[in-house]
Parts: structure tokens; sequence; C-alpha cells
């Protein structure tokens, strides 16, 4: 067996364990809030992923990823040997999947864009030298560290004490639904088709640019408000006579659940959307140097894709429940109401800074908000304990993964 047969399989098993970590991190990451409150079971989570990730992931999913990670390295500073690209690709794969998977092991959730880029930053420097590595791209990815969860935390701290104020502190939690309830479902509908149209289905000849795209997200949001009390009223259920408060407040949370499992949805087809290409692009990266193709892009086939979102979702399946449960239970005990506003102001924030230009991170932005909501109810609501590991996990992701990249090329570089 020669050298390019063995590298190409260990490229396509770490690609493959790469997405399954991706899974068990990031994919639980998202629907952890939906768990965590009670608005899904783990199995319906699993459903919702396999189905919105796979639509994600083959409807809307780029064909073609940078395998060359955001423009961190310069590949002309590589050198001419393609074989120099295939082998540092397959360890930047290896040290991201290995990281994402202690991470996972101890419960921290972290960016899988932020493992790559670390990883392929210490290819860079060992590959090419300093002068190899864009360090204003590495400045930008670094900003997110901050951007992101303050993001977060803000839209999911206002947001909850409006749902608070309005209707769960309200005299009548259900009339006061009643009332709001069509207003809140006008941003969902409108942001997320929003961010589907404005240059977000391009597979599907839907990147529309914004003037056109947002007067038709505005339609739409009004079309789900004028719908929405209707639906609303039939998922809290009929008015009880002199009922008390708290029944009130427990029907108010039933259709919280409803809302959270919409946001939910949409989290997940956005993640199979932006992700699962990244899960197998360092790889489409190896394939493409084998066959003498040098450039940052590289067209990843649709079966790639699919083995992509298997492992995805086999990850969350296998050992996402970690992940789920210090999102769901250990930051700050979620409700539905809570869960949703979470996940709500994590879509919408991840979206609206996405078309802005702003870098932000998917697990950093759900991690903040569900800050902010539990910092909306109290200090002493959120778990401070819980949050020093996320925030040392944060800041120990890019030299982590760049130095195991190091350690892995020197490796390889030894036994060729």
């Amino acid at each position: 067996m020669d050298f390019i047969t063995v590298l190409l399989g260990v490229a396509a098993v770490a690609s493959l364990y790469m997405a399954w970590n991706i899974g068990a991190n990031d994919v639980a990451n998202a629907m952890g809030t939906s768990v965590g409150s009670g608005a899904l079971t783990l199995k319906a989570a699993i459903v919702i992923a396999a189905i919105f990730e796979f639509g994600g992931a083959m409807l809307v999913g780029g064909t073609v990823t940078n395998t060359i990670r955001k423009g961190i390295v310069d590949v002309s500073a590589l050198g001419s040997d393609p074989m120099v690209v295939a082998v540092g690709m397959t360890c930047c794969l290896l040290a991201a999947a290995l990281w994402l998977h202690l991470a996972t092991y101890l419960g921290w959730p972290v960016s899988t864009t932020h493992s790559i880029v670390g990883a392929v930053v210490g290819f860079g420097v060992v590959t090419g030298g300093l002068d190899a590595v864009n360090w204003s791209v590495v400045a930008r990815v670094a900003a997110s560290w901050i951007v992101s969860p303050l993001c977060g935390a803000i839209v999911g701290f206002l947001l909850f004490n409006v749902i608070r104020t309005r209707v769960l502190d309200a005299e009548a939690p259900t009339e006061a639904l009643s009332r709001w309830g069509p207003l809140m479902v006008f941003p969902i509908f409108g942001i997320l088709s929003l961010a589907m149209m404005f240059k977000g289905l391009k597979p599907l000849k839907l990147d529309l640019p914004l003037t056109t795209a947002l007067p038709i997200a505005v339609a739409i949001g009004l079309t789900g408000s004028l719908i929405a009390r209707p639906v609303l009223h039939r998922i809290a259920g009929e008015p009880i006579p002199e009922e008390n408060f708290e029944h009130q407040l427990h029907r108010t949370e039933r259709v919280f659940r409803a809302l959270q499992i919409l946001t939910a949805c949409f989290v997940a087809f956005a993640h199979g959307s932006n992700d699962v290409a990244n899960a197998v692009g360092p790889a489409a990266a190896v394939f493409g140097a084998v066959s003498g193709q040098m450039g940052s892009k590289v067209e990843v086939p649709i079966n790639v894709l699919l083995i992509g979102a298997i492992g995805i979702v086999g990850g969350l399946a296998t050992y996402g429940y970690k992940i789920m449960a210090t999102i769901g239970e250990k930051i700050t005990k979620l409700t539905p109401s809570r869960g949703f506003c979470a996940e709500f102001a994590a879509a919408s924030t991840i979206v609206m800074a996405s078309k802005l230009g702003l870098p932000v991170s998917t697990t950093h932005t759900l991690v903040g908000a569900v800050i902010g909501v539990g910092f909306a109810r109290s200090i002493g609501a959120i778990n401070l304990h819980v949050l020093k590991g996320i925030f040392a996990s944060w800041f120990i992701t890019v030299p982590f993964t760049a130095l195991l990249a190091v350690v892995l090329i020197l490796l390889a570089n030894t036994l060729t």
C-alpha cells in the first residue's frame, strides 16, 4: 500500500471523526437549550437535528469550501509540493478533532471554527514560517471571543426582559400572550426568512439582494403574525375561568415550547448549511492537493457532504449529552420561555452579524445568550464556576490546536 493511499484513508477517517465531534459539541450546543428546557426530548432533538442538518447540508450547504481556512495561510508560502498541503491539512483535521473530543469530554462548548483556525495557524507557522500566516485574519477571529458572547448576551438579556415584563409577570399570562404573541412571531419569521433569502440560499438560486429580500421578509413576518393568534390560542388551550396564576404560567410555557422548537429547527438548518462543509473541507483540500489542485477552493461532492452530515448526527446521538447538559442545565436553569429567548437571540445575532461581516462564533453567541437570559433573572442564577471553565476553554482552543497540529506535522514528517 503506497503512501498516498494511506494518506487518503487517514484523511477520510479524520474527516468522519471531525464530523462526529462537531455533532457531539457544536450541534449538541445548538440543541442543548431545547433539551434542557424540556421543549424537546433527547430523541426528538436527534430526529430534528438529523432532518434539518441534512436539509441544510444537502439543499443549502455550499459545494465549494475554503481549503485553507478563511485565508489564514498564504498557499504560495507553503511551496510547490502538493503533499505538504495534503499532510498538513490531514494533521489539522486530527488536531481540531482531538481538541473537540477532549472539550466535549470535559463538557466545554467550544468553537469548531476556532479549533480549525488554530490548527491551520500551527500548520502555516511550522511549514512556511510566521510570514505565511495572515495575522490580521487571526486577530478578527480573536475579536469574536468578545464580540460573539457579548452580542448574544445583550440580545438575550433584552429579549427575556421584554417577555418577562409583558407576559410572564402579567396578572394573566395567557391573556398577555394572546396580545404580545403575534408581535413576537413577526421577528421570528421576518429575520429567519431574511437570513434564508439575503445571499443565503445560493444553491437554490435564492441569494436575493437586500432591497428585494427585505420587503419579502417583512411580508412573511406579517403573514406569520396574522396566523399566529389562533395557532397560539390553540396550543395554549381554552381559557379556564378563575384559573390560578401557576396554571396560566404553565399553559404560557407550552406556547413558548412550540416557539423554541421552531427556532431550534432553524438553528439546525443554518448549522447544516454552514458547518457540514467545514467538517469535510480540510479533507477536500487533501484530495485536491493529491490530484494537483493547489488552489484555495475545491469542489466538495454531494456524497462527501452526506458523509459529513451522517458523522454530525452520529456525534450528537452518541456523545452530545455532555454539552447538552452544560448548555441546558449547568449554566442556568432554563424553561421553554428562557430557552426560546436564548435560542432566538443567538440565531438572530448570528444572522445579522454574518450579514454585516462581523466575526461571530455560533457556540460563543449561544453561550452568551444563555448567560444574558440568566443574568436577566439575577447574577445568582448563573453558575460562575461552570462559566470559568467555558471561558478558559475558549482562550485555550487556538493555541492548543496550533501546538497539537505542529506536533502531528513533525511526527508525520519523521514517518515519511
